[in-house]
């Protein structure tokens, strides 16, 4: 009636490979997010983000005898799509500050008190953006892209 019992097993075994499959591409390429919806998700949490940051930054980036007292943001966002996943990044240049500790060897440097450039780096995943505080110091946000061999510029 329903013909040879070994047709049915192979049938459902290809039915099980391809959900397989599909499951398997489903993760390696996670379904992109636009790059208009990115730029808005980014302008929605960007006082978070830069709040996030300047907290990370100034744990992450304690040079000896000094402490970061600034973090300045540009508004300017360029974003980036890494090649091999395919998740977004934003670059936005930033000026940061520093202050010498008293007693931390650093109060007769003169150069001390002079800003420092850099791009601050944030992260799309899923909807929301994050960061770990890191700093591509002396670059702005393009040349940060660009030094990064893995991302490719968006628009």
């Amino acid at each position: 009636m329903f013909g040879e019992p070994w047709i049915w097993m192979i049938g459902a075994l290809a039915l099980g490979g391809l959900a397989v499959a599909l499951w398997w591409a489903a993760l390696r390429h996670p379904r992109r997010t636009t790059v208009e919806r990115a730029r808005k998700l980014f302008h929605l949490q960007r006082e978070r983000l830069e709040f996030r940051f300047s907290m990370l930054a100034a744990q992450a980036y304690r040079p000896r005898g000094l402490d970061l007292i600034d973090c300045d943001f540009e508004d300017e966002v360029s974003l980036a799509r890494d090649r091999h996943n395919g998740r977004l990044r934003a670059y936005v240049a930033i000026t940061l500050r520093f202050r010498a500790i008293e007693g931390g060897g650093m109060e007769d440097n003169p150069n001390v008190e002079n800003p420092k450039a850099g791009s601050a780096e944030f992260r799309l995943d899923g909807s929301d953006w994050g960061t770990d505080g890191r700093v591509v110091f002396n670059l702005n946000p393009v040349e940060a892209i660009q030094h990064y061999r893995e991302l490719e510029m968006v628009e």
